[in-house]
């Protein structure tokens, strides 16, 4: 049995910054979009075990999310890490396109007609930078091949880039079954635009939102960056100030982080601008406190909504998910990749398209799935990623429901793990009891943190530099 240990200011429910405990526990690890991470990722899964994958999901019938990448971008932006190919060729985006027709329909193929697509997500690169032909078209194909919810419980959203898009882009995307927008802001300043290759005034991005309500889109999200070069936190207030205006239902805090022995884009960042860790730390404890104050929830990792959206509603009801596109409503679904290096996740199986846009258009060529690698997930990964999602979505596990849940005694299964939250409960990261974690509110911040002593592939030392940063 293990001890009760009760730490002294507990808030639960609410967000309580503690500088010296994040700067302690903020070490590398995975931001757990899924479990096993991509890093355990294998070739000797193969596009063969990916079909056995989808026929017997088809049994199950559970509904369908499409994930679509859109590798494109017109410039640079220094701090990026995603795969991303930056082009003006027209003709290079048009034979991309062909390419990934071509897959929809491999896929298409597979899945049995009556699963329903809840959820879309168009991602990149940037996928406004489809021309509005482009986007028709590409929307036609999925519709043609797979069936698309057309009512409103649908989620189709896309990351859209303030710089990429008309005045009619909204209207298009709305008619076109769009009813979520992500717009990639990163930062209002012109220093720190500029210092990072992406410029875009305030007026643009309010006009983007001003049309987006206009049509009737059901949710609108902010992405900003902390951490990048010339950033203070008075420079950042000013950019909280500007983005709580324009009234996101919601936003994402993201930390940079500077690798650029990674990602050459970053060589073009000079590490003498970049604001130092204690900077770092009082710019992101000043905006959490500046987004409460403005009425915000925060949801957990580095996402707030306003209280009515359906983030803060499914936290509320426990039916919060977490998947490859973050933070999410909509669970119990098989997610179909398509596109360079996308990350589908079909029953007990995840698969990754090849991230070389030259091998995965010659395997298309071949009629092939253009799948490389993924992973066939155990018995024993289903019940650490079951725990880790209920830390991070519900911030603790109750053992009893857990137990029942997964046919186990969680007390006796987990019992290394538990031996090794006694320094977390101690340090008022969580409440530790004979019955359930529960995160407290310092531990909020960390649930990266917690969520690992559940990773079984984090053994090592070199295992954790494979990830950034928590905070």
């Amino acid at each position: 049995m293990h001890k009760r240990l009760i730490p002294t200011d507990i808030e639960f429910g609410s967000i309580s910054f503690d500088a010296e405990l994040v700067s302690r526990y903020s070490g590398r690890g995975p931001r757990y979009t899924s479990y096993p991470t991509a890093v355990q990722f294998t070739d000797e899964f193969t596009a063969a075990d990916y079909r056995a994958a989808v026929l017997a999901s088809n049994e199950n019938g559970r509904p369908l999310s499409l994930y679509v990448h859109i590798p494109f971008c017109a410039t640079l932006c220094y701090y990026c890490g995603c795969n991303k190919i930056v082009t003006r060729n027209a003709a290079r985006v048009t034979d991309y396109l062909d390419y990934l027709y071509a897959e929809v329909t491999l896929q298409a193929e597979l899945f049995d007609n009556d699963r329903v697509v809840e959820q879309l997500h168009f991602g990149g690169g940037t996928p406004t930078y489809l021309d509005d032909e482009q986007m028709c078209h590409l929307m036609t194909h999925l519709s043609q091949a797979f069936t698309l919810e057309t009512g409103p419980s649908r989620e189709f959203s896309i990351e859209v880039d303030p710089r990429s898009v008309h005045s009619g882009s909204m209207q298009l995307l709305a008619k076109l079954g769009f009813n979520r927008l992500s717009l990639g802001i990163q930062d209002f300043n012109p220093l720190v635009q500029r210092a990072v290759n992406r410029i875009q005034s305030t007026g643009e991005v309010q006009k983007l939102v001003d049309d987006a309500r206009k049509y009737a889109y059901r949710s609108i999200s902010f992405d900003l960056i902390y951490g990048l070069p010339h950033q203070s936190v008075a420079s950042f207030d000013t950019t909280l100030d500007q983005a709580i205006a324009m009234r996101p239902d919601r936003l994402a805090i993201y930390n940079y982080a500077h690798l650029p022995e990674r990602f050459k884009g970053q060589r073009m960042i000079h590490a003498k601008d970049l604001p130092s860790a204690e900077t770092k730390l009082e710019i992101l404890r000043h905006t959490i406190e500046k987004l409460i104050d403005a009425g915000y929830v925060y949801i957990g990792m580095d996402h707030f909504a306003l209280p009515e959206d359906d983030l803060v509603l499914a936290k509320q009801d426990g039916t919060l998910q977490r998947n490859f596109q973050g933070y999410s409503t909509h669970g119990g679904s098989d997610l179909v990749a398509l596109g360079v290096s996308a990350i589908g996740n079909i029953g007990n199986t995840y698969a990754q398209n090849s991230v070389s846009t030259i091998e995965y258009e010659a395997l298309l060529s071949n009629r092939q799935l253009p799948i490389k690698k993924g992973l066939r997930v155990d018995e024993d990964d289903q019940i650490r990623a079951a725990a880790i999602q209920d830390i991070m979505c519900h911030d603790g596990i109750d053992f009893a429901v857990f137990g029942q849940r997964h046919s186990i005694n969680f007390s006796e299964y987990f019992a290394p793990e538990l031996d090794r939250l006694t320094d977390l409960a101690q340090d008022n990261l969580i409440v530790f009891t004979d019955e359930a974690i529960t995160v407290t509110a310092k531990g909020r911040l960390l649930l990266r943190s917690i969520a690992m002593i559940f990773d079984r592939y984090l053994a090592s030392a070199e295992a954790h530099k494979r990830f950034s940063r928590a905070i």
